[in-house]
């Protein structure tokens, strides 16, 4: 989610959820990295994560905006979720028109929903660790704390798709830190910001969203979305218009660069 505002909404974020949707999703062919889970320390009580004892990948600590697609390529990044409401929807967006995304996820929303974390892979999307708490305030926090945030987070949405592993950190509201960006990228995951906010998050009407993503793709590939945070109504309505239309303009649907 974007800073503006200072929207820190899941801040008091408690995984407990009453039940789970089951989203039934065909495979892809593109299909996620997956690794071993971590053995993990209990979450919330230390601040120390050994490293996998397969190591992950090394990554760049630089922020990632580019599509793996190249100059015509485009990131449809979702964030926040899962959500048993609207993940389904938006998942069902994105297959009736062939479309790949990232899917920046909240480690105890996905903990509380792993049936549409293991959906969201399935389909052959990326996962991306959210953090905890979607503390947009955390640049300001002390070190432990953010890596706290970032590999217990990571661990939560590992364990709930089955073993595959976030590829991608994003910073709530963008608040990276040098350090956080090191934890990240040491965990295999690479920084990831956006080009185009599709202030969606804000419900500006599906013509206003519509409206930003064509007026900002000139600023880069990565288009930011929301799946969670109350009525996604219109971003699910935006979706079928921009996605067909970013085909129709030659686009295809890749992932941010790793």
């Amino acid at each position: 989610m974007a800073r503006r505002g200072g929207r820190g909404w899941y801040g008091q974020v408690v995984a407990a959820a009453l039940g789970v949707t089951a989203v039934t999703v065909a495979a892809s062919l593109w299909t996620a990295q997956a690794g071993p889970v971590n053995d993990p320390s209990q979450a919330g009580t230390s601040v120390h994560h050994p490293a996998p004892k397969e190591a992950a990948a090394k990554v760049s600590v630089e922020i990632a905006h580019a599509s793996d697609r190249g100059a015509r390529g485009v990131n449809i990044t979702i964030d926040d979720g899962p959500d048993p409401v609207w993940t389904p929807k938006v998942l069902q967006v994105l297959e009736e028109y062939g479309a790949k995304a990232t899917f920046c996820m909240i480690g105890p929303q996905a903990k509380a929903h792993p049936d549409l974390v293991k959906a969201v892979v399935a389909a052959g999307h990326r996962l991306c660790d959210h953090t905890v708490s979607h503390d947009v305030t955390m640049d300001t926090k002390p070190e432990t704390y953010q890596s706290q945030q970032i590999l217990d987070a990571e661990r939560m949405i590992t364990e709930a798709s089955g073993g595959v592993r976030p590829l991608y950190y994003r910073a709530p509201g963008g608040a990276f830190t040098p350090y956080s960006r090191k934890v990240a990228a040491s965990h295999g995951m690479r920084p990831l910001g956006w080009n185009v906010d599709s202030k969606d998050f804000e419900r500006p009407g599906t013509a206003a969203i519509v409206a930003t993503v064509k007026e900002e793709l000139p600023n880069g590939p990565t288009i930011l979305f929301h799946d969670a945070g109350g009525d996604r109504s219109e971003t699910v309505a935006a979706l079928r218009e921009v996605l067909p239309w970013l085909k129709e303009q030659g686009y295809s649907f890749g992932f941010p660069v790793r």
